[in-house]
């Protein structure tokens, strides 16, 4: 039996998000979640609160309700995670998030960052480096515009949160149907399955789904 480490930048367990990963990694495999938000209530949550220059995170909680917070607060839990997970037999760790931590993290195991994986795929796709990035908040679009325009040649970026009523994921393809890209990444682990699928449907482009993605590098590796 194969023991992968899950960490979500929210409160664990992402039930959510492992019952798309969870057929791709196969019935040799143990998941074993931790979360940066885990222990702690709504209000001491609410004391993460990002400030204009912060990094800005959204994810889920125990409860399915989502909260936005800054980076920079739960860099030292995400790291006791790490240390959690390996304590508990894990061989590998994946991040249950697309954000871009910076390189402060220390493990014994492989660390798994969807969002490098996503950096090094989407240009290989877009032929014409022309994408569109849906992206959970209107507070993230500024840092999804920095960070894209770095690997393609042109972007667009799309609000519209996995954790928001349908109607956003439905105008938000109906926005991505009328550009002219190569592709839409759907940049956050929190869209699933049938998001990307019915998405793929109205807007009539090719869709990248992070989670499934990274679920796929992982068993690469372990294969």
């Amino acid at each position: 039996m194969i023991k992968i480490g899950a960490i979500t930048i929210g409160q664990s367990p992402r039930d959510d998000v492992v019952g798309d990963i969870l057929p791709i990694l196969g019935e040799e495999v143990t998941l074993l979640q931790a979360g940066g938000l885990d222990g702690l209530s709504r209000e001491e949550i609410q004391g993460f609160a990002p400030g204009p220059s912060d990094y800005v995170l959204i994810s889920r909680l125990r409860d399915g309700s989502s909260v936005v917070f800054a980076e920079r607060y739960i860099l030292p839990r995400l790291q006791r995670c790490i240390e959690t997970l390996e304590d508990q037999g894990a061989q590998l760790i994946l991040f249950l998030c697309t954000g871009d931590f910076p390189p402060v993290f220390h493990s014994k195991v492989p660390l798994i960052f969807p969002c490098k994986v996503l950096n090094g795929l989407v240009p290989a796709l877009a032929s014409r480096g022309k994408i569109a990035v849906v992206t959970p908040t209107q507070q993230q679009v500024a840092q999804s515009e920095k960070k894209w325009r770095e690997y393609v040649a042109e972007m667009t970026a799309i609000p519209a949160s996995p954790y928001g009523p349908p109607e956003e994921l439905e105008q938000a393809a109906r926005q991505a149907a009328e550009l002219d890209v190569d592709l839409v990444v759907m940049d956050c682990i929190g869209y699933t399955v049938e998001m990307k699928e019915h998405f793929q449907t109205v807007s009539g482009k090719p869709v990248v789904l992070s989670r499934t993605l990274a679920a796929r590098v992982v068993m690469e590796l372990l294969s």
